[in-house]
């Protein structure tokens, strides 16, 4: 059975950071590019990044330069840093296997909040 489960989210203040992470099992982790996607409220997913295989890495426009994507294979676990958090990244956040999001974990909420 595959499971993607997702951790790390919280409530921060603008400009503050946050560390997800999420722990993959029941497929080769090492051979599939996996991605992030979120859900703000009332809207739909929305792609924030991708790695590659071999960590080459992609960024939706608003958050290059903010949050970074990284893996670690032998543990099987993907990661995400948010850094310089704004308001508008509030969302539940999603590991997923494709970019729209369709085959994804439970999600964790991040809400960035003065």
């Amino acid at each position: 059975e595959v499971q993607l489960v997702e951790s790390g989210g919280g409530l921060v203040q603008p400009g503050g950071a946050l560390r997800l992470a999420c722990t993959a099992s029941g497929f080769t982790f090492a051979n599939r590019w996996m991605y992030w996607v979120r859900q703000a409220p009332g809207k739909g997913f929305e792609w924030v990044s991708s790695i590659s295989t071999d960590s080459t890495t992609y960024y939706q426009d608003s958050v290059k330069g903010r949050f970074t994507i990284s893996r670690d294979n032998a543990k099987n676990t993907l990661y995400l840093q948010l850094n310089s958090l704004k308001t508008e990244d509030t969302a539940m956040y999603y590991c997923a296997k494709d970019p729209a999001g369709h085959d994804r974990g439970q999600g964790t909420q991040v809400t960035v909040s003065s």
